[in-house]
């Protein structure tokens, strides 16, 4: 009997094995030609979706990973690859806040505060690309990221009606601490479980606050006293703090 178990308990996790390897790589091999690490090459658009991270590891250092998708972002404001910027993160408490870490990066590498929307309600990669297109009105974005963090962000943009491409820092490395690729493994089973199991909604929604991606040349054909009508929504979706 104990055998018995045994050989069901190594069939099972055989079985658990090999699904995780075939969803990873359906994910991977659906998404790989939208990423892009070459400002140059990336399409360009009028908004691009900066994900949320810690600006600081768990050990209390400059998080690189932070650092590089503020890198990234900029780059591709500066070079006019995008208008706008949409950084889109955490916001659980007075004592950590990710948009407004990403804010002051971009602030300080130049990119001006009225290209610059904070979505306090990112709390998962899931909510950002949700809340982009449901919230800002979005129906397609540059996604800002780790290269190992785009094939999701692409897929369940994909899957959730939000067009988009990646762009990742080009001097990045491409391969990660095992810890953190191990954890991408399963969160890309998670994103397929939320999809097409749980039907997982963003925690937060809230009113819509449209971005306005129209030229200047657009607006400045209502005139003035059209401005305060159809100008941009306020640079903020707030989120209550917990």
């Amino acid at each position: 009997m104990i055998i018995g178990v045994v050989k069901t308990l190594i069939s099972l996790t055989g079985t658990a094995a090999l699904a995780v390897l075939a969803i990873n790589a359906w994910m991977i091999g659906a998404t790989r030609e939208a990423v892009y690490d070459t400002v140059q090459r990336v399409p360009m658009a009028d908004v691009a979706l900066v994900l949320g991270t810690s600006p600081y590891t768990h050990t209390g250092r400059p998080n690189l990973l932070f650092e590089n998708r503020i890198n990234a972002a900029a780059q591709l404001f500066h070079a006019h690859k995008v208008r706008y910027l949409l950084v889109s993160g955490a916001n659980p408490s007075r004592a950590y806040n990710e948009p407004q870490k990403m804010y002051q990066a971009l602030r300080k590498l130049g990119v001006p505060d009225d290209a610059i929307t904070l979505d306090f309600a990112g709390f998962r990669t899931l909510d950002s690309v949700v809340r982009a297109k449901t919230v800002f009105g979005l129906s397609h974005v540059t996604l800002i990221t780790q290269r190992y963090h785009e094939y999701r962000a692409l897929f369940l943009a994909k899957r959730t009606g939000l067009s988009a491409v990646g762009y990742t820092w080009p001097d990045e490395d491409r391969r990660q601490p095992l810890r953190t690729e191990s954890r991408e493994y399963l969160a890309r089973v998670k994103a397929v479980l939320d999809l097409f199991v749980l039907d997982t909604s963003p925690r937060f929604l809230g009113p819509t606050r449209p971005i306005d991606t129209r030229p200047p040349a657009v607006l400045d054909y209502y005139g003035p006293e059209w401005r305060g009508r159809i100008g941009r929504w306020p640079a903020a979706a707030s989120v209550p703090f917990n």
